[in-house]
């Protein structure tokens, strides 16, 4: 494949990059860049400046209200928002639940849901995890039971992110426990406001409330609102985590998060020279530099071979392991690179207050709580260790 945008795509890209001047919140931004909290208010205000443009749902077919941009455009869209500081979209809706609506749900829902997504109406969440069910989802245990036109969903949910703001949730349940693990499961499209739905938080290690535990106790849930076959939602779970999996190489996040490394590694933020003059230092940046570009060229190859209606397979397993590995790892050298100022977890760095500086400038606030929430990138979405044994079996044929 040619590694160079044509002319047309460098225009593209130039379109891009002059909304976001014109259209991307300068206090949106400033919260991205400086590391602060972002509300739930602050999502959707973007999500409809998007919207409002039609460039919300970027990889949807036209005639659902997509966009019809190639691999490439979608590329270069997600590269200048990163380096621009605008929010990533939170993907349960617009990126995750949309796509399995759209290939396996009835007419009837696409009609319903799709609109309400694209226009905000409906935050989503996911219930895959549960306790003793997370990397093994197969073996989850939240059971629904049918009676008449709805299911009586029973059971428990677990680092259910962002559930805490959701209005519905797509889950896996089983509704046939005598079946092999995988061939008893249905996906479920659950209103998080039904009678018995309890949504208690889960504190993470870096103090945030990002993540919840989500409770079942006798829960009503319409037929209608099942997508797909009784007991063939396995079919639906792979179809969404190779979606979730390819966005999480994450490589226009990288990319703004290593041009912010060598910003701090070329200052003399540690009052002595600085730390990109060190040659073994300089060698590490170096080194993720090329990791990175290995990893976008794979992603667009990737993409590319699968944009008429296909999905990654096991290769989104690769981008996964590999995206998460070196986002990681340039939070730990940023770490390094900061020195004594990595130290600080302050709760005051993560507000927007005035003035809208962090207590040290030159980087983005709470360092220390960054590096800790990207702890989990190799870890949700499946496991790396699961992602290698699905290379391993449906790759390397091990």
């Amino acid at each position: 494949m040619d590694i160079d945008y044509s002319a047309s795509e460098l225009a593209f890209r130039d379109q891009v990059r002059q909304f976001l001047v014109d259209q991307l919140p300068a206090d949106i931004a400033t919260k991205v860049r400086l590391g602060k909290h972002l509300h739930k208010a602050d999502h959707q205000r973007w999500q409809r400046i998007l919207a409002k443009r039609g460039w919300y749902a970027a990889n949807w077919p036209v005639e659902h209200g997509g966009t019809g941009w190639n691999v490439v455009q979608r590329h270069i869209f997600e590269e200048e928002c990163a380096a621009a500081g605008a929010p990533r979209l939170i993907s349960f809706g617009v990126n995750m639940v949309a796509p399995v609506i759209i290939k396996f749900g009835s007419e009837q829902q696409k009609a319903h849901y799709l609109p309400r997504i694209l226009d905000g109406q409906d935050w989503w969440c996911q219930g895959y995890s549960e306790p003793g069910a997370g990397s093994d989802l197969a073996s989850l245990k939240t059971r629904a039971v049918r009676d008449g036109e709805h299911y009586v969903v029973n059971g428990q949910k677990t680092w259910t992110t962002l559930g805490q703001h959701a209005d519905m949730i797509f889950c896996l349940v089983r509704t046939d426990p005598e079946a092999q693990a995988q061939r008893g499961i249905s996906f479920l499209l659950i209103d998080m406001r039904s009678p018995g739905i309890t949504v208690r938080p889960i504190i993470t290690l870096e103090g945030e409330h990002e993540v919840n535990e989500v409770f079942f106790d006798n829960v009503r849930v319409p037929v209608e609102n099942r997508v797909g076959d009784e007991n063939q939602g396995w079919t639906c779970a792979k179809y969404l985590l190779t979606h979730e999996r390819t966005g999480q190489a994450g490589i226009g996040g990288s990319k703004a998060a290593l041009a912010h490394l060598k910003q701090v590694a070329a200052s003399e933020l540690r009052g002595g020279r600085p730390l990109l003059d060190d040659p073994l230092f300089r060698a590490q940046v170096a080194e993720l530099e090329m990791q990175l570009l290995a990893i976008e060229m794979s992603t667009l190859r990737i993409l590319a071979a699968v944009q008429d209606g296909g999905v990654p397979g096991a290769q989104s397993s690769i981008l996964k392991i590999k995206g998460s590995e070196i986002r990681q790892a340039i939070s730990h050298l940023l770490r390094k690179a900061l020195g004594v100022h990595a130290l600080p977890f302050v709760e005051a760095e993560l507000a927007l207050g005035e003035p809208a500086e962090p207590l040290h400038t030159s980087y983005s606030a709470a360092p220390a709580s960054q590096y800790f929430n990207l702890r989990k990138l190799s870890i949700y979405g499946g496991s790396n260790e699961i992602q290698k044994n699905i290379i391993a079996k449906m790759i390397l044929e091990l």
